[in-house]
């Protein structure tokens, strides 16, 4: 399975964050990890445009956690990698950048990195396959209430 890039951060976010963790902690040990600036997770405001007016409003906050790593191996190969999550955990960030340089550079370690990130997009398909099944089980059939109106009528 090729999966693009910009997909892999959200199969990694499916996962539980100590399987990730654990990859990147070990990849760590193997390689040179260095931050690119400090992990850091905060609050993002998300800003809508109004339909009517073109305008622009914030309907509420959300936690961000961001990273930027470049990982290098024994033999000088460098990879760059980044995350910018939903989430409020820096250090899980950081640990999802890390596979991110891993995977982008092919450094050694990108085999693991790349069986869990394949785990990670099989469970977000089988959360769609769940949802797609709730939204069948609860849609509702608005034909019927115009067939009623009719019959109170006569």
């Amino acid at each position: 399975m090729n999966l693009p890039r910009k997909e892999w951060a959200a199969a990694l976010c499916a996962l539980p964050a100590a399987e990730v963790k654990h990859l990147a902690n070990v990849l760590s040990g193997e390689l040179e990890v260095r931050d690119v600036a400090l992990p850091h997770a905060g609050l993002g405001l998300l800003n809508l445009r109004d339909g009517a007016f073109e305008e622009s409003y914030f309907i509420g906050e959300i936690p961000v956690a961001r990273a930027e790593v470049i990982v290098r191996s024994a033999a000088g190969v460098e990879g760059r990698g980044g995350a910018l999550i939903v989430d409020d955990r820096a250090q899980f960030a950081r640990s999802i950048a890390i596979l991110d340089a891993v995977l982008a550079g092919k450094l050694p370690g990108n085999i693991p990195a790349m069986t869990l990130v394949q785990r990670g997009m099989e469970v977000r398909q089988q959360k769609q396959i769940e949802r797609k099944k709730m939204l069948t089980a609860t849609r509702v059939d608005f034909s019927l209430l115009g067939q009623e109106d009719d019959e109170d009528e006569e």
